[in-house]
């Protein structure tokens, strides 16, 4: 069985044809699919999506970006929202330097309230880092002995950073990004890291892996990226599929 540890199907590009993505991607063998939520619709999609769909489980939380105007009503929202048995992870939180560098305290503020939230129901989370690796580790070092694990997604750090990570208890997400010819760094990151610190993820209807570069994104997609993973490992698809399922079921405590 493949797995998608990331994917956005409450995306209306995604959601418009759900039935149809759901069943393209259970088609292609891929059966365990974590859906993510971003603000507090998406983050509501997403659980209503999985409470439908007995292979789609929720990520619920607050993107960096989408943090302005979020109130503690949101936030008290969000931990008893969390509390249903099909959300799996507080997620996606982080933070964005990319898009956002004029309210990195708020960045910082709101990912530590999101991972308080994620100690106390004892869920582990998804990560969102971008051009902000050494606070995102710094933080996340503050706390990782309250939180059982997560996953660095979309990861795009250094193959140096990732074993950082890894000792935080955290696993690598990694997408499309892996096939593209300029994805070298993400390839060493693979490289270097065991299997048993690694996850699949499309993030679609982003990052679509080659050959569809440029088109939407699909969780059907995932065998692509496997398939990379298992190239670059020197490992047999087959090994490599066990070994991501063990890591997902482990990580989102999933029967």
């Amino acid at each position: 069985m493949f797995v998608d540890t990331h994917v956005h199907l409450n995306d209306r590009r995604l959601y418009e044809n759900l039935e149809e993505v759901i069943a393209e991607a259970n088609d292609a063998g891929v059966g365990l699919m974590v859906c993510i939520g971003y603000d507090k619709v998406s983050s509501q999609l997403a659980l209503e999506i999985a409470k439908k769909y007995p292979g789609v489980y929720a990520a619920l939380g607050f993107h960096p970006s989408d943090i302005k105007g979020i109130t503690d009503e949101d936030y008290q929202w969000l931990e008893e929202q969390a509390e249903h048995e099909k959300v799996v992870a507080i997620g996606e939180i982080g933070l964005d330097y990319y898009w956002n560098k004029d309210n990195k305290e708020a960045q910082a503020q709101a990912f530590e309230r999101q991972l308080a939230i994620a100690a106390k129901l004892q869920k582990p989370v998804v990560i969102h880092m971008r051009e902000a690796s050494q606070d995102t580790y710094q933080i996340l070092k503050k706390h990782y002995d309250k939180i059982p694990g997560g996953v660095m997604h979309a990861y795009s750090g250094s193959a140096e950073m990732a074993h950082e990570f890894v000792k935080l208890n955290l696993l690598i997400g990694v997408g499309g990004v892996v096939t593209f010819k300029n994805g070298q760094k993400l390839k060493e990151v693979v490289q270097e890291l065991d299997a048993k610190h690694l996850v699949t993820e499309t993030d679609a209807p982003y990052l679509t892996p080659v050959p569809y570069r440029g088109k939407t994104n699909y969780p059907k997609y995932i065998p692509l990226i496997a398939s990379e993973i298992a190239e670059i490992k020197n490992m047999s698809l087959d090994e490599l599929m066990n070994q991501i399922l063990t890591n997902t079921k482990i990580l989102f405590n999933i029967k």
